[in-house]
């Protein structure tokens, strides 16, 4: 299986983890998800999952004058934001303990 088949999944809370910390654009976003490891990440995979999140009302926008050329949109997550990102970090931490445990029972017999 792909990584990247795994990571649609998580990416969603990984992005609310992230604006949950500091209002970011999205390039900026793209450039801290790779440095977090998630170097297959793609402008063409983040920004519309912004879109997403900002339709969900997750994520509010804002345009902001940028040093280096055009406006940049900004994106800060609301409060139904932060209550969908508990929800993505107590379900991860479920679903990591399930498969850790799984992995230790079966993990050294091969099918």
């Amino acid at each position: 299986m792909k990584q990247t088949q795994l990571l649609k999944g998580v990416l969603e809370g990984c992005v609310l983890l992230i604006v949950s910390e500091d209002e970011v654009y999205g390039y900026e976003l793209v450039q801290t998800l790779r440095n977090y490891g998630f170097t297959e990440i793609t402008a063409g995979t983040v920004y519309p999952l912004l879109q997403k999140l900002e339709k969900k009302d997750y994520l509010l926008s804002r345009m902001k004058p940028s040093p280096d050329g055009p406006d940049r949109k900004y994106y800060q997550i609301t409060s139904e934001g932060m209550n969908h990102c508990r929800e993505f970090m107590n379900q991860w931490e479920q679903l990591v303990s399930n498969v850790n445990h799984l992995i230790r029972i079966k993990g050294g017999r091969r099918p």
